[in-house]
């Protein structure tokens, strides 16, 4: 009887050699989708994906009666034609440039008492006894399928009887409210991955839990928070619900601010365009500034 042993040498049987052929169908995909060809389909659909973005870009740079006369797309031939006095005007718009400032006052404190008030209360889950902790951390977790529209009213009815609501302040709190049940779950569980051992050797080095909080899990946790607070900042920056209901003319923020214009001139594309372009290269700035962490923080975890 012939065996696989009785073979000769750098060959297998038939039957093996077959059955190393049948590669299940998803592996086939799978490895040709890593081709050449996919990676240019995708460059391609990136750079559609572009288009709006650019053809906003440079119909900012255009002139109102250019912009009236042709699409965008006409300052590629005629490249002489760009100008920037649609941003001098629009910086010299008393609403867009106290919204602009409005929008910096919101999202900066809502973005940092989330990061700081959720990484304290995430620690504290983590690696704090105390009486009922786990029914107090499900708790939370159960406030990430609240929907904000839910809070509106009742939320609105408050800051009225206590004199926040139409202020910067009852906005910041709206945001904050309801950005620390995502931060506590996020940050809780990142803190969790911690070594118990690095935490007691610090113990018996001295340090208390504030020390130990602030000089070990901080730095640790570094891409996690800094995951946390590119998502409060971008929710917050591009959040015009919430601000359209609490807020008023004196602290709108800008998506506010571009939605009145819009409401008031209709067609003022001079000021929209530049506007919205604004609004949207701040927080393009802030996450390509912190790409890196964001996908740390992202990826933490993943692999044990």
């Amino acid at each position: 009887m012939t065996t696989a042993a009785d073979s000769p040498a750098g060959t297998a049987p038939p039957g093996s050699r077959r059955a190393a052929g049948r590669r299940p169908l998803g592996a086939r995909l799978a490895e040709r989708a890593g081709g050449g060809l996919v990676r240019v389909f995708l460059v391609l659909v990136a750079l559609f994906w572009l288009v709006p973005t650019v053809g906003l870009l440079l119909s900012s740079l255009r002139a109102p009666e250019d912009m009236a006369a042709s699409g965008w797309w006409k300052v590629l031939s005629e490249p002489s034609r760009i100008t920037f006095g649609s941003y001098a005007d629009l910086l010299r718009n008393g609403d867009i440039t106290s919204s602009l400032l409005n929008t910096a006052l919101i999202t900066v404190p809502a973005t940092v008492l989330v990061v700081v008030i959720g990484a304290l209360a995430g620690y504290a889950f983590a690696w704090m006894e105390f009486p009922g902790r786990d029914w107090w951390f499900l708790a939370v977790v159960g406030l990430l399928v609240v929907p904000v529209q839910v809070a509106l009213i009742p939320i609105a009815e408050l800051f009225g009887s206590i004199g926040l609501f139409g202020s910067i302040a009852g906005v910041v709190l709206f945001h904050v409210g309801f950005g620390l049940p995502f931060a506590v779950f996020l940050l809780r569980n990142f803190f969790a991955e911690i070594p118990r051992e690095l935490l007691e050797a610090a113990r018996l080095d001295g340090a208390g839990e504030l020390r130990l909080f602030a000089r070990v899990v901080m730095p640790l946790g570094a891409p996690a928070l800094a995951s946390l607070g590119i998502f409060q900042f971008l929710w917050v920056w591009n959040d015009m619900l919430v601000a359209l209901i609490f807020s008023d003319a004196g602290s709108q923020p800008i998506t506010v601010a571009l939605q009145t214009q819009v409401r008031q001139f209709g067609s003022n594309v001079d000021v929209l365009a530049p506007g919205a372009f604004l609004s949207m290269v701040v927080p393009l700035a802030v996450f390509f500034a912190f790409q890196r962490q964001f996908v740390s923080g992202v990826m933490a975890g993943a692999v044990k």
